[in-house]
């Protein structure tokens, strides 16, 4: 097994990593709040920063809140580990939602992605790291879409046919503004996480009446 650091993103990329060994550490109950992804031997282990941790959970309450105000039935795992031996991958996003399979997955304990379907939206904080080398891990463990943040822009990439391309408007919540992500970020940065979702919800209210 050969180890390689990544200093600036706290990141740390293991190779030749046999299976066993990466499910004896996701089923550890000594876990931090570490992302442990692995793709055919190769596992990474990023241990996220608060400004990573806090940018997540501010798009994630967004979504909440959109589907609440929209009244559309959602089962939040947030960093649930997935993964499949007979495909020797896994990952834990920083957000992931059951939306249009919410109801496949209500009330289970344990998720098996050789049963159950997999997340229909994860996101992703690439701020200090890119995503994009687990997309192949989320496009054969069967991801819907996958939101990736860079800091910038908010990227919306769907899954066709088993590769993800970045569109325009997310597939799975259409009327998503994922467009106005970005300023709702800086705007929850100057005056606060709990000012900048009521303003999102009143805005979203205002939309949806609008669009009435």
């Amino acid at each position: 097994m050969t180890t390689a650091m990544i200093s600036s993103d706290q990141v740390v990329v293991m190779r030749d990593v046999e299976w066993s060994v990466y499910e004896a550490l996701v089923s550890s109950g000594r876990r931090r709040a570490e992302r442990i992804s692995y793709d055919h031997g190769v596992m990474e282990i990023l241990s996220p920063s608060r400004l990573h941790e806090t940018t997540g959970k501010w798009i994630g309450r967004m979504v909440e809140l959109f589907l609440f105000e929209f009244e559309i039935e959602v089962e939040s795992v947030k960093s649930t580990t997935f993964r499949r031996e007979d495909r020797q991958r896994g990952f834990e996003a920083d957000e992931s939602y059951y939306i249009q399979h919410a109801q496949a997955v209500r009330g289970l304990a344990e998720i098996d992605l050789t049963i159950h379907p997999a997340p229909d939206l994860v996101i992703e904080i690439d701020i200090s790291r890119s995503s994009v080398s687990k997309f192949a891990i989320y496009a054969e463990l069967g991801v819907s879409e996958v939101w990736r943040y860079d800091g910038e822009t908010l990227h919306v990439c769907v899954n066709d046919g088993g590769r993800f391309v970045e569109v325009a408007q997310s597939s799975v919540l259409p009327l998503f503004p994922t467009q106005d992500v970005p300023q709702w970020i800086k705007r929850a940065e100057t005056d606060g996480e709990s000012k900048m979702l009521k303003a999102f919800q009143a805005e979203i209210r205002r939309r949806t009446s609008s669009d009435l």
